[in-house]
């Protein structure tokens, strides 16, 4: 026969000679045994956390393809931005999976900008989702020459027709 004993729980709720919880960033992984409820994280948050690293490294210009993109540009001017523009995300229990689709800036070297952002959703994610990261999967669609901007209008200023 056996018998199953609760532990108490102290004035803060955790039960007495156990570790507290993880800290504001992270998640404890909970097998459900402590009685304290578990924590759910969506996709869209883990999402939103991998784009909002990614867009702060130098030589990405966007995030998602082109009909991701023109419909982001819409939404921009509307006043709301897309986060996840470009991120999709795959969660289980203790893992993520990122699968990434962006536009780099040239010149910059573009194995460098995807390392670079690969590095960043690995610490991202770990650091405040506080789920391991299985994989960071970047595809680049394009690259934005900054000229492309103006439509040549700077480039034929003062300059002499090479054609009659």
């Amino acid at each position: 026969m056996t018998t199953e004993t609760q532990t108490p729980a102290n004035s803060q709720g955790t039960a007495t000679g156990q570790k507290k919880p993880a800290g504001p960033h992270t998640l404890a992984p909970n097998d459900g045994n402590d009685g304290r409820g578990r924590t759910t994280v969506a996709d869209g948050v883990v999402a939103k956390i991998a784009g909002i690293a990614i867009q702060e490294i130098d030589g990405v210009h966007a995030l998602g393809g082109g009909a991701a993109r023109a419909i982001g540009n819409l939404r921009e001017k509307v006043g709301q931005k897309d986060l996840t523009q470009g991120v999709s995300v795959e969660v289980g229990q203790t893992q993520v999976a990122v699968d990434v689709t962006l536009v780099v800036e040239y010149p910059h070297p573009l194995q460098q900008v995807a390392d670079n952002a690969r590095d960043a959703v690995y610490s991202a994610v770990e650091d405040l989702v506080g789920m391991e990261v299985t994989e960071v999967n970047i595809t680049i669609t394009d690259i934005h020459v900054p000229s492309e901007d103006n439509d040549g209008e700077a480039d034929d200023a003062g300059r002499e027709p090479r054609v009659a």
